[in-house]
């Protein structure tokens, strides 16, 4: 079976920082450019980062850029978020995907894999 699991998702103060992790199973994520999201209550569910397959290339929402960097280690088959000065407002499910593609984007969620979320919240 083909799987994404998220962690380090948690609590965290204002200005913060946590790391998200998203690792693969049943599949190596060599072949599949990669995306994290996030959906808050209420809200739609929208595109945070992504990176191509080969990691050449990022993209960023506004309002996660100079403030987060995804990576990845196709070895570890792993997928990373990297997530500093955290506000309340990044407060939301954050779920990876992953699509079978060369370039990816943030703009759909048109991915063929998902993880079940993690959960990160930013409270004082």
């Amino acid at each position: 079976q083909l799987h994404l699991v998220e962690s380090g998702g948690g609590l965290v103060q204002p200005g913060g920082s946590l790391r998200l992790s998203c690792a693969a199973s049943g599949f190596s994520l060599n072949y599949y450019a990669m995306g994290w999201f996030r959906q808050a209550p209420g809200k739609e569910r929208e595109g945070v980062s992504c990176i191509s397959r080969i990691g050449g290339s990022t993209n960023y929402a506004d309002s996660v850029k100079g403030r987060f960097t995804i990576s990845r280690d196709n070895a570890k088959n792993t997928v990373y978020l990297q997530m500093n000065s955290l506000k309340p407002e990044d407060t939301a499910v954050y779920y990876c995907a992953a699509d079978l593609a060369t370039l990816c984007s943030i703009t759909t969620t048109k991915y063929d894999y998902w993880g079940q979320g993690t959960q990160v919240t930013v409270s004082s």
